[in-house]
């Protein structure tokens, strides 16, 4: 396992990458001397910063995104006294100690791979007699965000590139090196973390963001793109497409739902995130010209109308930052879950009050369109600041629930029934 001051150093890593980037970009413009009297130009922000298009104001000057604590928590340290399931659930901890634990995915034998945002490794959750231990199977490598197993492969999504690693079960405590399958990703900073995952037509899914808050992007950004296992025949299947960071197909029609973050700075109230399904490939969601179905952008909105986009069947809340979901297909938990969507929603970072960083069940009508979201995992905010940040969710082969706190590099587990005793 990762000791503690390595997990510190890569995460610190991230704010010293980003000072000085801002450091150069401000050093590249010409200098001239401030007129006598004047205030000091304010420095100028790098491309794709989140704190572009900030309003003015005392109000707004206060937000901005929230640094994680620079370490994982330690196991005695976690929220877990402070998290509450509904009636008949448990909740306890998985495993722990994983610096920014981000994605998930299983293998076949149960492995369970753990990607990460802004530290450079990918962790491995083995289970060996009911004893779970942590391995780091990857390491060095850009923001390896994005997992995904099949047939024995562990595929890994990076900023710019996807790699796989074959056999990795059989390897865990002497894994290769990832071998790269696919390099054509652009290199942008601003929403290029991926989330992957392999759908029921066996090909590989990779988003790519916007790379800003609200900009026109070119051809390469604001879509999900598709390929297949070895990264070959690559093309774009949806697009107007802001930044998903999960999605999963519903199970009874075979389509991909994906939730999608909607852009900052228009108000602390609006767009909200978004519930998206997409029924044919190339459907446009609108970004960044409409957002939430019924907003046309106040910037980039002109001349356009909603109704040329494909609207999204439910909304997630403002700034909620709505990220991983999974179908539930399991038997463990009541039948009203069976076929509902488990969104975590990581919390925001640009409102006063900050809302979501919780877990939501969200069940659909017959038509497939959101009948209801309700509260499923709760008490990761707490006097308006986090003890926790939800990322994704996973369901495990017995039918219970992973849930991945990137705040406190932890993975917790949601069962329903009778309490056993819990694997250490």
């Amino acid at each position: 396992m990762m000791g503690l001051s390595s997990a510190s150093r890569s995460l610190l890593l991230a704010g010293v990458v980003f000072t000085a980037f801002t450091v150069a970009a401000s050093a590249q413009q010409p200098a001239s001397p401030p007129a006598a009297g004047a205030a000091p130009a304010a420095q100028p922000l790098p491309p794709g910063s989140p704190l572009i298009g900030r309003p003015d104001g005392e109000a707004a000057a206060k937000l901005a995104p929230v640094a994680p604590p620079p370490i994982p928590a330690q196991a005695d340290k976690l929220p877990l006294a402070k998290l509450s399931v509904p009636a008949g659930f448990n909740i306890e901890v998985y495993a722990s100690g994983m610096a920014n634990a981000r994605s998930l995915a299983q293998s076949d034998k149960g492995t369970v791979f753990v990607g990460s945002r802004l530290v450079d490794k990918v962790y491995a959750i083995a289970d060996k007699d009911g004893k779970k231990s942590v391995k780091v199977i990857a390491s060095g490598l850009y923001r390896p965000n994005g997992v995904a197993f099949k047939d024995g492969t562990l595929y890994i999504a990076e900023l710019s590139k996807v790699s796989k690693i074959e056999k990795i079960d059989e390897n865990l405590d002497n894994p290769p090196k990832p071998t790269i399958i696919y390099d054509k990703l652009p290199k942008d900073e601003a929403h290029g973390w991926k989330f992957i995952a392999i759908g029921p037509d066996n090909k590989l899914y990779v988003p790519v963001g916007q790379p800003g808050n609200n900009v026109l992007h070119d051809a390469d950004h604001g879509q999900i793109r598709r390929m297949n296992l070895d990264g070959s025949g690559a093309e774009v299947y949806a697009v107007g497409v802001r930044n998903t960071v999960g999605f999963d197909w519903n199970p009874e029609t075979k389509q991909l739902y994906f939730t999608d973050n909607g852009r900052d700075w228009l108000s602390e109230t609006v767009p909200e995130d978004e519930l998206n399904r997409v029924t044919k490939a190339g459907e446009h969601f609108g970004a960044p010209y409409c957002y939430q179905g019924n907003i046309i952008d106040q910037e980039l909105g002109w001349g356009k109308d909603c109704k040329d986009y494909v609207a999204p069947v439910g909304l997630m809340g403002p700034h909620t930052a709505a990220l991983g979901m999974r179908f539930y297909t399991g038997s463990m938990f009541p039948k009203q879950y069976k076929n509902a969507i488990f969104v975590a929603r990581h919390g925001s970072w640009n409102k006063s009050q900050k809302h979501g960083g919780d877990v939501v069940v969200v069940k659909l009508n017959k038509d497939g369109t959101v009948k209801s979201m309700e509260p499923f995992l709760t008490g990761f905010l707490e006097d308006n600041k986090y003890v926790g940040r939800p990322v994704d969710v996973m369901q495990l082969k017995d039918g219970s629930l992973l849930v991945s706190d990137d705040w406190n590099g932890a993975v917790y587990r949601i069962t329903y029934g009778k309490q056993k005793v819990a694997a250490k």
